[in-house]
């Protein structure tokens, strides 16, 4: 891994893929939530990504670490295991069961912020700037723009707090095992996704079977929606995901948290024919406008080249 991010189109291409895959993930969990529990939901997604990443990684011969690790990078892989997967996914499932889709999706816009004062301390070449920090400060606004009031309505009968706390502490989940991905040693990064997966997948399974008793019998509809979140949202995403975060950085990976909440709205306008307030374009004028000025040098240096 080098220690300055690595910034390329294929790094742009890969977080407007993860923008739009994660956008419409939240959309998918809501239609879930109607037929499987929060935690076997969360339970299944990992579990069938574990299987499908597994099968990918032995095409690799099962290659990891270029060096044996210490004791302390398994200890930090067997965290950020926990915290990138299973911990967030169970939180962001319950949540939503007081939250719309909408309210999900922006909270993680949130990762950005905090992302960018630990990897300012704790990472190499990722000093916050005057233009960067102004960038994120446009973007977080941006982001409070699109919420308005429609992303606060509850899918219920009132909005709980609990609900929201346990959304803002998934993205809490993303960034903190971000930031640790980052310090790993040398790594092949599909071996990285799917040891993550499986770890995941060993803490969630048990933990689903205790607290809410055998898996339910899903109908068929149910059952599509949980593959699509297995292969898609969960084992692809975590592919790319790691990718980016060991070559260009958490920083600029947290970029695409700015975009899932403006998916997240217009996905439910299309799909689910909820109605597209006009803040949701200004919204967008303004995030993008922070994406940009946050990563103008990254910008300047890829199309300098072009």
């Amino acid at each position: 891994m080098n220690t300055t991010p690595q910034i390329t189109l294929t790094s742009w291409l890969s977080i407007a893929l993860l923008g739009l895959v994660w956008g419409g993930t939240f959309l998918f969990t809501e239609v879930a939530l109607t037929g499987i529990t929060p935690f076997w939901l969360a339970a299944s997604r990992i579990g069938l990504a574990a299987v499908v990443m597994v099968a990918l990684w032995a095409t690799r011969g099962f290659a990891l670490f270029t060096e044996r690790p210490a004791s302390g990078h398994i200890v930090t892989l067997i965290i950020i295991g926990v915290i990138s997967s299973a911990l967030p996914f169970s939180l962001l499932a319950w949540g939503q069961q007081f939250v719309t889709s909408g309210f999900a999706g922006v909270t993680m816009a949130s990762v950005a912020l905090i992302v960018l004062p630990m990897a300012h301390f704790l990472l190499p070449g990722e000093r916050m700037t005057p233009r960067k920090t102004g960038g994120f400060v446009i973007g977080f606004i941006g982001v409070v723009v699109l919420i308005g009031g429609q992303a606060f309505e509850s899918t219920g009968a009132a909005m709980e707090t609990a609900g929201r706390i346990a959304c803002i502490a998934a993205a809490s989940c993303y960034a903190v095992s971000s930031i640790l991905m980052r310090r790993l040693p040398s790594v092949d990064p599909i071996g990285l996704g799917t040891i993550l997966m499986l770890i995941g997948a060993v803490v969630m399974l048990p933990a689903a079977f205790l607290t809410e008793g055998p898996p339910p019998m899903p109908s068929p509809k149910i059952l599509a929606v949980l593959a699509f979140l297995g292969l898609v949202p969960t084992a692809g995403a975590a592919f790319l995901r790691v990718y980016v975060v060991r070559t260009a950085g958490p920083v600029f990976m947290s970029l695409v948290n700015y975009q899932v909440p403006v998916w997240s709205v217009l996905l439910g306008a299309l799909i689910l024919s909820e109605p597209l307030p006009l803040s949701l374009l200004y919204a967008m004028a303004l995030i993008l406008a922070g994406v940009g000025l946050s990563q103008y040098g990254a910008l300047t240096r890829l199309f300098g080249r072009s």
